[in-house]
């Protein structure tokens, strides 16, 4: 079924929300010889990132450093950084600035390094760590994680090119409904458009569709790549 997401309310204002990983990513890059490899993880918390960081110090055991950061809670409450044997400042930090600039939460990134045998300078580190950094997000999947309701309807065959119709007007692409004895429609609508949205449905199918309220909660909206 598909869902779709209702990201503004009734009054066109942000409902609270948040960006998150939701696939990992790495990506490679090689300055002067020495090789950075930038690794984006989803977290839920500081015990899944610190065993997260064993893990790639065990994978790389034999690199010179493996530096990190991560941000945890919806409001951003836990930052942690770590140099990792670099100069202070110039590998963990601007990790963690990286994260805070794309505005993720819940999410790790590492950076491991292979020394090239020469020295990058403090700007160098820096320009570095956040270039890898930026390129695990960039292959990374993320998603904005809003509060919001599933709803259910269900509406005859008779119904359906009115409702692509309506919803189409209020630029809501209604995607892969589930054909059976009727048509079927999972979406998740942010708080402040919960009751207009019913109303919506309920007076273009003149009351016959069968409406189900769901969950409340955060649900993701993948960001476009």
């Amino acid at each position: 079924m598909f869902v779709y997401y209702i990201l503004m309310d009734k009054n066109n204002e942000i409902e609270k929300s948040y960006k998150i990983i939701v696939e990992g990513g790495e990506e490679e890059i090689e300055i002067k010889k020495s090789r950075f490899i930038g690794q984006a993880y989803p977290i839920e918390s500081a015990s899944d990132a610190e065993e997260i960081i064993k893990t790639v110090e065990k994978k790389y055991w034999d690199a010179r450093h493996n530096c990190y950061a991560y941000i945890l809670g919806e409001g951003s409450e836990v930052q942690r950084f770590s140099d990792n044997g670099e100069p202070s400042g110039t590998a963990g930090k601007p990790i963690l600035e990286v994260l805070q600039g794309a505005g993720l939460t819940n999410t790790l990134i590492i950076v491991t390094r292979y020394f090239g045998g020469t020295l990058l300078g403090t700007g160098g580190l820096v320009r570095a760590y956040t270039q890898a950094s930026q390129a695990a997000i960039a292959a990374s999947k993320s998603a904005v994680m809003t509060y919001g309701q599933k709803i259910t309807f269900n509406i005859g065959y008779d119904m359906v090119d009115k409702i692509q119709h309506a919803f189409t007007q209020m630029g809501i692409a209604l995607e892969n409904p589930v054909y059976g004895a009727d048509v079927s429609y999972d979406i998740v609508v942010s708080a402040g458009n919960i009751d207009m949205v019913i109303d919506k449905i309920t007076q273009i199918t003149s009351a016959r569709a069968v409406i189900t309220e769901g969950e409340k909660g955060y649900y993701p909206i993948t960001c476009a790549e």
